[in-house]
């Protein structure tokens, strides 16, 4: 699995895929990256490891910081990112759900 490195666009496009179908799971607010969003958050990655994340407020700009911050702070990699909607992936230390193709 490739946690530590980038995903290969084969593994991006097997992920966008699943994705696709999900509702998202958390909503950042007018309130931006809280702790207590970030805990949510961890929690979800945790559960379910890929999550699609909507910002409800937010020029390009900031929401590009937004998401470059979700992700430096949950160690996640950014699969997606259209508009206001996101997705990350980070798999389980033990015993991952999706098993990724190989390349």
């Amino acid at each position: 699995m490739k946690t530590a490195q980038s995903l290969t666009q084969n593994q991006k496009k097997f992920l966008r895929g699943i994705a696709h179908g999900l509702n998202p799971v958390i909503i950042i607010g007018a309130q931006g990256v809280t702790d207590g969003l970030m805990a949510e958050l961890e929690s979800s990655l945790q559960h379910h490891e890929l999550l699609k994340i909507k910002m409800a407020a937010g020029e390009r700009e900031d929401r590009k910081q937004i998401i470059e911050h979700v992700v430096k702070l949950t160690r996640a990699q950014l699969v997606q990112n259209v508009g206001k909607m996101f997705v990350i992936y980070r798999a389980r230390a033990k015993d991952p759900q999706l098993l990724l193709p190989k390349n």
